[in-house]
């Protein structure tokens, strides 16, 4: 009799270690599924950080190039006028007159 109380006592421990060894594992598998949820948050704020900071460069280019052009566009302008008011001047004859030439 003696030898089958032990045996079940040693049978419902097992019983009980392995519950609690299931119980354990499926705690794991949460806690790496939200380990691994949070990770992949993380990648998507940083992608759409890294995204909005692309489309903020590119504006920031654009803005510059169109202000390169319009600059470049002024400065033409004005080259222009000093290159017929440098004509007029040779010519004796007005800048309207020198343009046309």
């Amino acid at each position: 009799m003696r030898k089958f109380t032990i045996l079940a006592a040693a049978a419902a421990t097992a019983l009980t270690l392995s519950a609690c060894s299931e119980k354990t594992q499926d705690a794991a598998e949460t806690t790496a599924e939200s380990a691994g949820n949070d990770v992949a948050n993380a990648a998507d704020k940083a992608a759409a950080a890294t995204d909005e900071l692309g489309d903020k460069a590119a504006a920031a280019v654009d803005d510059a190039a169109a202000k390169t052009d319009e600059m470049a566009d002024k400065a033409a302008a004005k080259t222009k006028q000093e290159a017929a008011e440098a004509e007029a001047s040779l010519h004796n004859e007005s800048v309207a007159e020198a343009k046309k030439d």
